[in-house]
């Protein structure tokens, strides 16, 4: 028999839970699920759903009793009536009719659900012994034992076999009366609609219990969906922080070691004079921009001021001061508003590429351009007269060029790079 299952265990083995079991106001208390169990992460907007009773055959249980109760009912008084059951005539139908009344509701309540094959006809046996019990005990209660029947066809079998099961139980009921003439039109009218009713309330039920299977069955689609979401949150989050600091690291500490080791050269030489120390100066500047830089992620990771489009001049000015290699930079178009995820993907590009050209290229002049142009800003960062075979930027193991294309693409932008005519060129695109 199917049962749902909860965190791992069987809910059909656990107490049904109903909303007066729920905190006051609808919440869940600290450390305890909707129901009942530690460690839930459940929500209040879930909890009365999982705290409803949720085993496959729960609208099944409260007939149980009721149809023993009924059979029971049926048998005691069939002693009393006339024909009494006994072994010779009417007394051995009414004997055998008793008999497989009893031995279908037995087997319906406690037997598994299985295939309609096997049902159907247990359902049937009870309707047809019920129905014979009224045409022998006229006003006996024997049509008691059609009712459970009708309600079990209904909540166990497929729409088709139940609706037949409940035709033949009205069909039987009304052949019945009908031939023992005791029983007045308005009567008959009456039962019929009884069983009519009974069925009516089952199908009800049934479907109660299938929107609440599919309840269960979303409601643990949603959970699984909020673990991979927050799973890839987490995911994403460790990836912007390893963007961040590679910008941050590989921006200034790069040029750092760069400077330092002109100065190390510089200082090796007999004739170094003042350049040693404009080399060191210059690396006290990186030094110091670094710390700064590295100040402000640390500032974006409790939501302060992002750098963006704004400062890129400042990265120009402040590459051209410490490579002595001219950089203009330039701006066409509008300003538009940008998203700070925008913002901060064009500073942080700006900066990344010509970190890469401080590394990897010879360059004679660099050229930085700032374009926003209709629904989007465009950003390029090309250098000029490469030579003694230089490698492009980010053609080594680094993660230079990954971070860019991956900040550029996170907000439906995108990146390219490539070697030109003259030298190399970075650009990228982001919406504005």
């Amino acid at each position: 028999m199917p049962t749902a299952w909860t965190d791992g265990v069987p809910v059909s083995s656990a107490r049904d839970w109903t909303a007066q079991d729920l905190p006051a106001g609808g919440g869940v208390h600290p450390g305890v699920d909707a129901c009942g169990r530690d460690g839930s992460t459940a929500g209040p907007e879930t909890a009365a759903v999982q705290c409803w009773p949720v085993t496959v055959d729960s609208p099944y249980r409260w007939m149980r009793p009721l149809a023993v109760a009924a059979v029971g009912v049926v048998v005691v008084t069939a002693f009393q009536l006339h024909p009494a059951p006994g072994a010779h005539g009417q007394h051995l139908a009414v004997s055998v009719v008793l008999v497989g009344l009893a031995a279908g509701t037995v087997a319906m309540v406690r037997l598994p659900w299985g295939t309609p094959r096997v049902e159907v006809p247990l359902l049937l046996l009870n309707v047809l012994s019920a129905a014979a019990l009224v045409g022998l005990q006229t006003s006996g209660p024997g049509f008691l034992g059609v009712f459970p029947a009708v309600a079990a066809s209904a909540l166990r079998l497929p729409v088709a076999a139940g609706v037949l099961v409940a035709a033949v139980a009205m069909a039987a009921l009304a052949v019945a009366w009908g031939v023992t003439g005791h029983h007045p039109a308005t009567g008959i009218i009456l039962n019929e609609f009884g069983v009519v009713a009974f069925f009516a309330v089952a199908s009800m039920a049934r479907r109660l219990r299938e929107a609440n299977d599919h309840a269960h069955a979303l409601i643990a689609e949603l959970e699984e969906t909020r673990a991979a979401h927050a799973q890839a949150a987490a995911l994403g989050e460790r990836q912007r922080l390893a963007r961040e600091m590679h910008d941050v690291l590989a921006h200034s500490l790069s040029g750092l070691v760069l400077n330092l080791e002109g100065a190390r050269l510089l200082a090796s030489r007999e004739d170094a004079g003042p350049q040693v120390g404009e080399a060191i100066g210059r690396a006290h500047r990186l030094a110091k921009t670094g710390l700064e830089e590295a100040r402000r992620a640390i500032g974006m990771l409790r939501d302060d001021a992002l750098p963006g489009p704004e400062r890129v001049a400042e990265l120009a000015a402040a590459f051209e001061g410490d490579t002595g290699v001219p950089c203009r930079f330039t701006v066409t178009g509008d300003a538009c508003a940008l998203e700070s995820d925008a913002r901060l993907t064009l500073y942080r590009v700006a900066q990344e590429a010509l970190t890469n050209v401080r590394k990897h290229a010879c360059a004679e002049r660099v050229e930085v351009t700032l374009a926003y142009e209709a629904g989007l800003a465009r950003l390029a960062v090309e250098d000029y007269e490469q030579r003694n075979g230089h490698a492009p930027p980010g053609g080594g193991t680094g993660y230079g060029l990954t971070g860019m294309r991956e900040r550029a693409e996170l907000l439906g932008g995108a990146l390219s790079a490539g070697p030109t005519a003259h030298g190399y060129r970075v650009e990228v695109w982001v919406p504005a």
